[in-house]
């Protein structure tokens, strides 16, 4: 999604051609919806690390089904919302001098409200799970058994990672932030708004996959074991192979 948008960028300032089409349009609409997808999966982790720890006798919630469906139903809902916050204050416009369909910032009340279903809305119950998270944990002193303990020393460490991970994702949307304040205050558009805004964007979105792979161990484990691994035949095996056909040619 985000090469398109960039070789749409490209070719248009090189050749002056313009994208403006209805299929643009929904390119707009579904790039909005697959970044809020992104924060939507780290929300999906925390009520997972919430209902391991905090709510372990409840197996129900932790089953592979429900994070399977969860997404889905995540999808339609934000579709949904968003849908029925950007048709109507017109949000999603092609961009002429960049060549590309997205919100348009200029649109406060539209990227204000998009903002907060798609950002701050899921960062802001990020933040409230891992803080519950936190002071379960502290509260439970020494009455949990040693295996346990080990359970949540893990869960703490893979909680800090990704507490990380969503705060490097909320620095990098200060820039855009920014400028767009400044809109509002001085109500001058700068010429290089969308490319701020999104050039954060796509720099997280690339390094994000490999960050991730560090930050949850079971992860890294399944990628590891996705590696082909050469069998190496013992030593003894080898000795003892070449010894036999010694012995079968000497009686021939």
């Amino acid at each position: 999604m985000l090469s398109s948008m960039n070789t749409q960028s490209i070719l248009g300032h090189l050749y002056n051609q313009s994208f403006n089409s209805s299929s643009c349009i929904f390119s707009g609409y579904l790039a909005i919806i697959l970044l809020g997808m992104l924060y939507l999966n780290f929300l999906n982790q925390a009520f997972y690390r919430l209902i391991r720890i905090v709510h372990s006798q409840n197996r129900w919630f932790q089953s592979l089904k429900l994070y399977v469906i969860l997404p889905m139903i995540e999808i339609i809902m934000l579709t949904c919302i968003l849908l029925c916050i950007l048709l109507p204050l017109n949000g999603v416009t092609y961009l002429p001098n960049d060549h590309f369909c997205y919100p348009t910032l200029t649109n406060i009340p539209s990227i204000l409200s998009t903002a907060f279903v798609v950002y701050i809305g899921p960062f802001c119950c990020i933040t409230f799970i891992y803080m519950h998270i936190t002071r379960f944990i502290h509260h439970q002193g020494n009455i949990q058994t040693l295996v346990i303990k080990q359970r949540q020393s893990r869960d703490l460490l893979i909680i800090k990672r990704i507490l990380i991970i969503v705060n490097l994702l909320l620095i990098l949307g200060i820039p855009g932030m920014s400028l767009i304040i400044m809109f509002i205050i001085t109500g001058e558009e700068n010429p290089l708004l969308a490319r701020i805004v999104l050039f954060p964007v796509s720099i997280s979105q690339m390094g994000l996959s490999v960050a991730l792979l560090f930050s949850i161990p079971q992860l890294k484990n399944i990628v590891l074991n996705l590696r082909p691994t050469n069998t190496v035949m013992p030593v003894n095996q080898t000795v003892r192979g070449t010894v036999h056909i010694k012995t079968i040619t000497g009686t021939q």
